[in-house]
């Protein structure tokens, strides 16, 4: 017979927690299942998939895949993914080399081009390791050990009082990283980083390490990238050739050689299980209803706007001087508005969709439900979701102020000319109160850093600033009547880069080395009522930030006792790893096939002819005699990925690597908020697709030989 102890044990709360979970009571057979009033049943992993190291899913992964997920099996797949700036890549010999995506290393290969090169256009093959690129700024963390430092800091916390327990926290992790930092002195480039898992309610550190001599050994042309541009992106079937390929190289130069790296497979067929290892963004699938429906109602549609906006002036400045474009990186910008802005169409569309907002309910109802079942732990958490509930309340009461000033501060798309008011404002007033003169130096320094936008984009870009000011701050606002005086938006940012000191920086400079800037200049004015209201704004959300990161640590908490491990944490940009398997799907009234090819590219490329999107270079076009179209080009899986997971290797049962994740499918774009495995799909490059084009088009005959032996062709 069960005793109390029994029930109160945390694998038994687990359990129990599951079945509700998954509409099933713990008393009826386990083939019944109840459903919502809704007819919404919850899925075993609506939360996802996205498993980390520290909590590997051993007994899962063997159990559903037939083979032996030992801790050396984990160990290997750790060693060999890398973290690279905003997405994920992995080594594939013993000699350092690296593959990642094309779109990730974008940034990389127009700062390796040289003058008059277009490395982005063009592509880049180093038919030698002395024609290798080095690539400064660009740099791999590799995990090399991670521990569960929870009980450490929550103890900390749950000391202090409650008004101190985030500077605690701030003070265990910090002792946590110095202490962790100083057992692996002995490796070098190492660093901690202290991660919150559950929204706070466990942490984890972790010891990496960072390559910083990375250079640049090949990338396909943005043509065949990117293939497809923006009117593709995030759809299947897709026909991407979107890889590069990196060298991470060690002490005196020489290529580094890791411990484990992924041996180059020989694809995977429909099915078949494929593991993805990355580093997916920050998701939100484990928030509350609450925190869900602001998002829908304010938070989303802020930033859809945003992204809109910026992006329709960045492609008007490009389209009005491209070579002007290409020194500012125009293109290189406007993709990464692009994506966002359709990855937030998605989300917004996610948490406008009834079923999912249906399925989250209940979730969170079966959660509360667990909670109740257990008399400690209602105690200690049963009121957390519904203070949750009520900070939303207050966020919304400065949702126009969050609109008006959202990103208000970037230098890529904002108008400079205001943040240059913004910071002389600072600076006077720094001066005003008194400050001595090495405090006033570093704003001044900062004010004439700030560099010009052309003319026509700053204009623009200051105009979409007044526009956001009108489009969400109420009739009357003090601040509108600064703004625009009665102007229109665009009239008003006319008005004020024609005629203020500020627009400009050589002119700024010349007024600060003689006259100063007037008072009634028209940007300084603006800033003048603009800095006190943002700073109040500031505060406000800062304390509600405070609050809801406190409580979304309890909650956190919570939800670790009740499911413990079997539900995954949210996704934090630190390594995790996720399985699926090789899958189509049914869309538009068809069937997307689990594999294209290079035939469906050229099918693309001949149906679109005329259409940037789907142009490809001139080696390309024809296609090459020796290349074999049926050789497949991309494919999709159930595996659980998002931003970030950009460049993951996706690799088998025996850790070879059969493919690159580099997007999702439209219905994935859901995935910030829930996991749908018969709707969502990640999308890969083939390393077969690869292969082909190395040895067939780009006659990189050194890199083939990498890839198939493990061993760079010459060592020096």
């Amino acid at each position: 017979p069960m005793t109390l102890t029994d029930l109160r044990a945390p694998a038994f709360r687990t359990a129990l927690a599951l079945l509700m979970l998954a509409g099933i009571s713990a008393e009826a057979p386990a083939s019944s299942a109840a459903q919502t009033a809704d007819d919404v049943q919850v899925g075993r992993f609506d939360f996802g998939k996205m498993w980390t190291f520290e909590y590997p899913p051993a007994d899962y992964f063997s159990e559903t895949y037939g083979f032996d997920a030992t801790a050396e099996w984990f160990e290997r797949a750790r060693m060999a993914a890398l973290r690279i700036p905003g997405c994920s890549a992995a080594f594939v010999s013993a000699d350092g080399l690296v593959v990642t995506n094309h779109h990730c290393a974008r940034r990389a290969i127009s700062a390796a081009s040289r003058q008059d090169e277009s490395l982005l256009d063009d592509g880049f093959y180093a038919t030698s390791l002395e024609d290798e690129r080095p690539l400064p700024g660009t740099y791999a963390d590799q995990l090399v050990a991670v521990a569960d430092v929870t009980d450490e800091i929550l103890l900390a916390v749950d000391a202090a009082p409650e008004a101190d327990r985030g500077s605690a926290r701030d003070e265990a992790v910090e002792a946590v990283r110095r202490r962790m930092a100083a057992e692996h002195a002995g490796t070098d480039g190492v660093f901690v980083q202290v991660v919150p898992l559950y929204n706070g309610g466990r942490y984890s550190a972790y010891v990496f390490r960072r390559f910083t001599d990375v250079r640049l050994v090949a990338a396909a042309e943005l043509n065949l990238g990117f293939f497809g541009g923006d009117p593709d992106n995030f759809t299947y079937p897709r026909y991407a050739l979107d890889f590069a390929f990196y060298r991470v190289y060690g002490a005196e130069g020489r290529p580094y050689r890791p411990t484990h790296w992924f041996s180059w497979g020989d694809g995977a067929g429909e099915g078949e299980p494929v593991f993805i290892i990355g580093n997916p963004g920050p998701t939100n699938r484990l928030r509350t209803v609450a925190q869900l429906e602001y998002q829908r109602d304010v938070y989303a549609p802020v930033r859809k706007s945003y992204f809109e906006t910026r992006l329709r002036a960045l492609h008007e400045a490009y389209a009005q001087d491209p070579v002007e474009g290409e020194r500012l990186d125009l293109r290189n910008r406007a993709f990464s508005l692009s994506n966002s802005l359709k990855a937030y169409t998605g989300r917004l569309d996610a948490l406008r969709d009834g079923r999912i907002m249906a399925r989250k309910r209940a979730a969170e109802e079966a959660f509360g439900e667990a909670l109740a079942a257990d008399a400690e732990l209602a105690e200690r958490f049963g009121d957390v979701v519904g203070a949750i509930a009520g900070l939303q309340a207050e966020l919304r009461g400065v949702q126009a102020e969050h609109g008006a000033f959202y990103n208000l501060g970037n230098a890529t798309y904002g108008s400079r000319a205001l943040m240059r008011a913004l910071t002389l404002t600072e600076m006077r007033a720094a001066q005003r109160g008194g400050a001595p003169a090495d405090s006033v130096a570093p704003l001044r320094a900062r004010l004439l850093a700030i560099p010009d936008h052309p003319a026509g984009l700053e204009e623009d870009l200051l105009g979409l600033r007044l526009s956001d000011f009108e489009r969400y701050l109420p009739d009357g606002d003090p601040l509108l009547e600064a703004a625009l005086g009665g102007r229109s938006p665009e009239g008003a940012a006319a008005r004020m880069v024609a005629s203020s000191l500020l627009a400009r920086r050589s002119a700024l400079q010349s007024a600060l080395d003689t006259d100063g800037v007037a008072a009634d200049d028209a940007l300084l004015t603006l800033a003048g009522v603009l800095a006190p209201r943002v700073a109040a704004y500031q505060r406000h959300a800062g304390t509600l930030a405070a609050r809801e990161r406190e409580l979304g640590a309890e909650l956190g908490r919570a939800r670790f006792e009740v499911y413990g491990t079997a539900v995954a944490p949210d996704a934090t940009s630190s390594p995790r790893i996720t399985d699926g398997v090789v899958q189509g799907y049914e869309y538009n009234g068809t069937l997307a096939p689990a594999h294209t090819t290079f035939y469906g590219m050229y099918d693309r490329y001949y149906s679109h002819e005329g259409d940037v999107e789907w142009q490809l270079p001139d080696r390309w076009a024809p296609p090459p005699s020796g290349l074999d179209l049926s050789t497949p080009l991309n494919f999709t899986s159930t595996a659980d990925t998002y931003g970030g997971n950009s460049g993951s290797p996706a690799v088998t049962r025996d850790l070879e690597i059969v493919g690159l994740n580099f997007d999702r499918n439209i219905e994935g774009l859901s995935r910030d908020f829930i996991y749908l495995p018969e709707r969502g799909r990640n999308i890969m490059v083939d390393v077969r697709a690869i292969r082909e084009a190395l040895e067939e088009v780009y006659g990189a005959a050194r890199i083939v030989e990498e890839i198939m032996s493990g061993r760079a062709v010459r060592q020096d």
